[in-house]
């Protein structure tokens, strides 16, 4: 994949997921990568970060997006993704 904005290694949470960009106008599909990752040294944050594999995109300029959660954000989300995980099983 060229021109990566993140690394991807053995290491990223998830790779090559089914990623969706919508703007004004457009929508683009393209795999992505997802990772959670916190500083190695004095961690006071999580990082969610995604990025759209760039060599399957015609709009959108290769990019990477990132949010910082704190702890009690982090533990809200991962809340959220059992609850609807385990809403689509049951279905």
């Amino acid at each position: 994949m060229a021109d990566r904005l993140m690394t991807v290694n053995a290491y990223t949470t998830l790779d090559l997921v089914d990623g969706e960009a919508k703007g004004h106008g457009f929508t683009e599909e393209a795999f992505a990568t997802l990772n959670v990752t916190s500083p190695r040294k004095n961690p006071d944050h999580v990082s969610l970060q995604l990025e759209l594999d760039p060599t399957e995109l015609d709009t959108l300029a290769p990019h990477a997006d990132s949010v910082r959660l704190s702890p009690e954000q982090a533990r809200k989300l991962a809340a959220d993704l059992e609850k609807h995980a385990e809403n689509v099983e049951q279905a």
